[in-house]
């Protein structure tokens, strides 16, 4: 009894994990609208050309460009005159530079306020 049951079992769930292993892609019905079919199939075009991971569009470019970090400069001691005269004076250090982002993120500076609904 036992052995008909997983065997009924495996005969029905076989064809669903094969079936499973393709999944359909969104294809227009026969019975959809021209204007269905047609943005479907525009749809699909922009996906096979999209590529993944990129930013799409003119809104998504920087509006600054980066500037790289620049390290801090050493401290130049002052060098006493070998005739008895007055020494070359310091040169103080220049201290570093951090590096700039292209452009600002995209978040709230207080993502706690602003949101306009009540938890």
């Amino acid at each position: 009894m036992l052995k008909r049951v997983l065997a009924v079992l495996a005969a029905l769930l076989v064809p669903s994990a094969l079936a499973a292993q393709n999944p359909k892609v969104a294809a227009p019905n026969e019975h959809a609208s021209d204007v269905a079919k047609e943005r479907v199939a525009a749809a699909m075009a922009r996906r096979a050309t999209h590529v993944r991971g990129e930013a799409v569009g003119l809104d998504n470019r920087p509006v600054t460009p980066a500037t790289p970090a620049v390290r801090a400069t050493r401290a130049t001691p002052a060098v006493p005159n070998s005739d008895g005269g007055p020494a070359t004076r310091a040169v103080p250090a220049a201290p570093a530079t951090p590096a700039i982002p292209a452009s600002p993120p995209n978040k709230p500076e207080n993502p706690g306020a602003g949101h306009g609904r009540r938890p």
